[in-house]
């Protein structure tokens, strides 16, 4: 295991990622985009994202198991239900659209080019180690479950 899966809480690592993009912003040239698609854009994700990550929160609530990711350990039930069906990680999705909707207010390509950098962090220190986690907790059920399910859409 690494030093830095399970360490730090992902609403915290996409603090840090929007920090980085606005420090890019600062030093890269934006791209100008008219007030009317930056509304409309920023309202579309903005509301996509919170569908979809409260779509997540209330699945794991209904199903009273944890959603705490830091302790992928101390889930009770494999929720494949909900928006679960479509996606294995819908909270972490909606922490996406919101750093896409962070790129667009900052209206800058460079920043929004850090969004690849969250995905393969995420996948390789929260993702990858929960899998594991929920593969030894509910061994074939998760495998059949993942196998059917992509992870991020």
């Amino acid at each position: 295991m690494s030093a830095l899966e399970l360490k730090i809480p992902p609403v915290l690592v996409t603090f840090l990622f929007a920090a980085a993009m606005w420090l890019v912003s600062r030093l890269a040239p934006g791209i100008p985009v008219s007030t009317e698609f930056k509304i409309a854009g920023l309202l579309l994700l903005m509301a996509c994202g919170a569908f979809v990550g409260l779509a997540g929160v209330l699945s794991f609530r209904k199903a009273n198991t944890t959603v705490n990711p830091l302790h992928p350990d101390a889930c009770s039930t494999l929720v494949d239900t909900g928006i679960y069906r479509y996606s294995r990680n819908p909270m972490y999705l909606a922490l996406l659209l919101a750093l896409a909707a962070w790129g667009l207010f900052l209206e800058n390509l460079y920043a929004m080019a850090l969004m690849p950098a969250f995905v393969l962090y995420m996948n390789r220190f929260q993702i990858q180690p929960e899998e594991k986690t929920l593969e030894a907790v509910f061994g074939i059920s998760f495998l059949d479950y993942r196998s059917r399910v992509r992870r991020w859409l």
